[in-house]
């Protein structure tokens, strides 16, 4: 299981580094294959921008803890807390799954491959993310956890989904890999 102290790098730092991880959510795992950074000061495109709420989460909660919300009123999105010497979130954007396929192929209809968990809607309703989830705390149980991945061609590219910040190259995803949402561009 990652330790709490890889949660204390910076989100930009942290992002790259998961890539390649494994991401353990009950009965379900895959490897995460895309995510984005998002800093908490100066970063108009993250929550603690203009949410209160989102500024209060940093402050009540550890490094590693998941943060959950309800994107546009219909897709959970998962993060997770990143606190060092820059606080942040990373997205986690896809993965590629590997263990309660089954279950989360049910969750989403039959989905298959990009349309399966590439995307982070599509991610999270997968795994059966709700936000009963917010706070979940992914260094105290193997049962919610990243476990540590072997080396990763990681390729960085411009964050997507967002109209503000876009051109900051914090999105990393696994070179090549047909769960990424959207290839990277270049």
């Amino acid at each position: 299981m990652i330790p709490r102290e890889f949660f204390t790098q910076s989100p930009v730092e942290c992002a790259r580094a998961l890539v390649g991880c494994e991401l353990v959510w009950g009965r379900c795992s895959g490897i995460v294959v895309e995510c984005e950074a998002y800093a908490a000061a100066g970063d108009p495109a993250c929550h603690t921008f203009s949410r209160p709420s989102a500024r209060e989460f940093v402050t009540r909660h550890r490094a590693g803890a998941a943060y959950v919300y309800l994107n546009y009123g219909m897709h959970w999105m998962l993060n997770v807390l990143v606190r060092g010497e820059q606080d942040g979130f990373v997205l986690l954007r896809a993965i590629e799954p590997r263990v309660g396929v089954a279950a989360m192929r049910e969750r989403r209809g039959g989905k298959e491959g990009r349309e399966l968990s590439g995307g982070p809607g599509r991610l999270a309703a997968a795994l059966g993310v709700t936000g009963r989830d917010h706070g979940t705390d992914f260094c105290s149980s193997s049962r919610r956890c990243f476990l540590p991945g072997g080396s990763a061609d990681v390729v960085a590219d411009g964050r997507i989904g967002i109209s503000r910040a876009q051109d900051f190259p914090w999105r990393f995803s696994l070179r090549d890999n047909r769960f990424v949402s959207v290839p990277p561009r270049g």
